[in-house]
């Protein structure tokens, strides 16, 4: 959030700039810091327009990689946040690291510092630091989870790089057949309204379509502008996709695949946690924004059976919350005292079957869509092209 601040410096000048701070007390605390009388400070929202999602966030797996480097160079962690502070090139991901920095001296963690800024540290990576400084395994802690956000980004890679190809497809076959209904078929239309021959009814239909089209060129093209962006706006609304992900889970044989997906993101971040020296209670508790609202009720009776006594690996199976292998795999990991590895390994199971049935089935969309496509678009150049057919006929 930014402020604009007008403030008296130690040589009793008076400074207007814009400050980029959590909320006004933050504010305030580094102009403390400064050593700056605040003679007024109001927030910029509502006085600046900006663009949705344009606020600057700071990569966390390339400044794991780099924090993670410069420690096991032999620089302390003040040192390595300073370090990066003066490589940063974006004023504002500078501004959060001398923060960092300046709560860093003040004798603060670095998990305290780091839960100043929210946007750009989410509470899963702030856990981590927190449950790496109680066991003094920092570097741990981060190759974890830069090992943690490398495989889920892999994941989401498969599954986006499968939709794309589908997608493209499908957005061409869209415009070939608005071309076709929208600008060849009203030609077609005057020709044989020139003739004047009988036309087949489904010939008729086909062509009332295109002239409809074509006289209402701009309506259509507004109306499919705006669908469009009322779509993406929608796909931001997580309600919308709450209610896109029931759909598609009442889908036989997406359903469980959704359900084996959300098992490996809860698995794999709970094992990290758990690995990390985190208790199984406060990790689950953490990992509970990756559950489905349709699973939250079961997943909060497995949290409180955990509590209770009851072993994590029954408690996750008695509420619907492994598949058969997962369950199995739980209950060695838990005899062996290894739960956290072995929650790792399922979530890579559940990686390796969801890349082999995205594989298979991105093998039958694309054939299936392909044929679909040149059917639709068969059948409206045959239905233009039947009444010069008959005609032929006739005069033979």
């Amino acid at each position: 959030m930014e402020f604009r601040l007008k403030a008296v410096d130690p040589a009793r000048t008076v400074v207007t700039a814009v400050l980029d701070a959590v909320d006004e007390a933050d504010a305030r605390r580094q102009l403390a810091l400064e050593e700056l009388r605040v003679i007024s400070l109001e927030p910029l929202a509502g006085l600046r327009w900006r663009w949705p999602g344009r606020r600057h966030r700071i990569p966390l797996v390339v400044f794991s990689l780099q924090l993670l480097s410069l420690l096991d160079a032999g620089l302390s962690l003040v040192e390595a946040i300073d370090a990066l502070a003066e490589r940063e090139s974006h004023p504002a991901a500078r501004r959060t690291l001398e923060r960092i920095r300046a709560r860093l001296y003040e004798g603060q963690t670095l998990a305290a510092a780091l839960s100043e800024h929210p946007g750009s540290f989410p509470p899963l990576y702030v856990a981590t630091v927190r449950a790496s400084e109680r066991t003094g395994a920092m570097r741990e802690a981060l190759s974890r989870y830069i090992a943690y956000q490398q495989q889920a980004d892999a994941l989401r890679k498969t599954l986006v790089n499968a939709s794309i190809y589908p997608l493209v497809l499908l957005g061409v076959g869209l415009l070939v057949m608005l071309f076709l209904m929208g600008y060849v078929v009203p030609r077609f239309s005057a020709i044989y309204e020139d003739v004047g021959s009988d036309l087949p009814a489904a010939s008729r239909v086909l062509l009332e379509w295109g002239k409809l089209l074509d006289e209402h060129a701009p309506a259509v093209v507004v109306a499919l502008i705006a669908l469009a962006g009322a779509t993406a706006y929608g796909l931001t609304r997580p309600a919308l996709r709450r209610q896109v992900a029931r759909w598609f889970a009442r889908v036989p044989g997406v359903g469980e695949r959704l359900h084996v997906y959300q098992i490996a993101r809860l698995y794999r971040t709970t094992g990290m946690l758990l690995r990390g020296g985190m208790p199984a209670v406060p990790a689950l508790q953490m990992s509970s924004g990756l559950v489905h609202a349709s699973r939250q009720a079961a997943f909060a009776a497995a949290i409180q059976a955990v509590r209770e006594g009851q072993s994590l690996a029954e408690a996750l199976d008695r509420n619907g919350l492994t598949t058969p292998v997962a369950a199995r795999m739980l209950r060695v990991g838990e005899r062996s005292g290894n739960m956290g590895e072995m929650m790792e390994r399922v979530a890579a199971f559940c990686d390796e079957e969801l890349a082999r049935w995205v594989a298979i089935l991105t093998r039958l969309i694309e054939p299936a869509l392909m044929t679909l496509i040149g059917l639709v678009i068969g059948v409206i150049v045959v239905l233009m092209y039947f009444p010069i057919f008959q005609l032929a006929g006739s005069i033979q």
